[in-house]
């Protein structure tokens, strides 16, 4: 097993994506005076949601792929995914707050989660095969 380096950079890159979300909700709930929750502030939910869905889904794909990367599996592979991967990240608060069924919001929101999916399932099968 190797040290996923590649993996490690662009954990790091994503973290900082992470701190700009939450300081991105937090600055929200000081200038709204909203403790817990969005306080029904339509702004507020979709930070918060940008914020959540980072969350719900990075750290599952980091472990996929650092484990993909760690068993061998080839760099250019392991590059493209987390590639996809932050950029799809970057993406999706972008289009949270485009107009409902404009272009930038199915390209943004929509590509946003496309990508991380299928740098997530690609990942998958992708170690699965490697290790099977």
């Amino acid at each position: 097993m190797i040290f996923p380096a590649t993996t490690a950079v662009f954990a790091g890159l994503l973290a900082l994506v992470y701190l700009g979300l939450s300081g991105w909700v937090m600055a929200s709930r000081v200038s709204g005076n909203v403790l817990f929750g969005d306080g029904g502030d339509e702004t507020m939910l979709k930070r918060v949601r940008s914020h959540a869905n980072f969350a719900e889904y990075v750290p599952l794909a980091l472990i996929v792929i650092g484990l993909l990367e760690a068993s061998g599996g080839g760099h250019t592979l392991v590059q493209a995914l987390l590639i996809a991967l932050l950029v799809g990240r970057i993406l999706h608060p972008i289009g949270m707050f485009a107009p409902p069924n404009s272009p930038r919001q199915f390209a943004c929101r929509g590509g946003g989660i496309l990508l991380t999916m299928a740098a997530l399932a690609i990942a998958a099968i992708a170690l699965l095969l490697r290790v099977a």
